[in-house]
């Protein structure tokens, strides 16, 4: 039964070339930089960081659902 829990997609070992991996590290990316928000504050105005970290999760979540013609056949 453990066996059928997780099943990977045919791209699994392409996973760096898949937009939504991608879109996913940079919105991780995004969030951890929130933590330096106060050394950056007088240059940028508010929530900015919160709200590219959304734009691109929200991104990351939609490119998963496309399919990426480009990785057919390719290894």
């Amino acid at each position: 039964m453990a066996q059928d829990a997780v099943k990977m997609i045919p791209e699994a070992r392409q996973w760096y070339r898949l937009w939504s991996v991608r879109l996913a590290v940079l919105s991780a990316a995004l969030s951890a930089c929130e933590a330096l928000i106060p050394i950056w504050q007088p240059h940028m105005p508010g929530g900015v960081f919160a709200a590219l970290a959304t734009v691109v999760g929200v991104a990351a979540a939609v490119a998963r659902t496309v399919k990426q013609e480009s990785l057919r056949g390719e290894v």
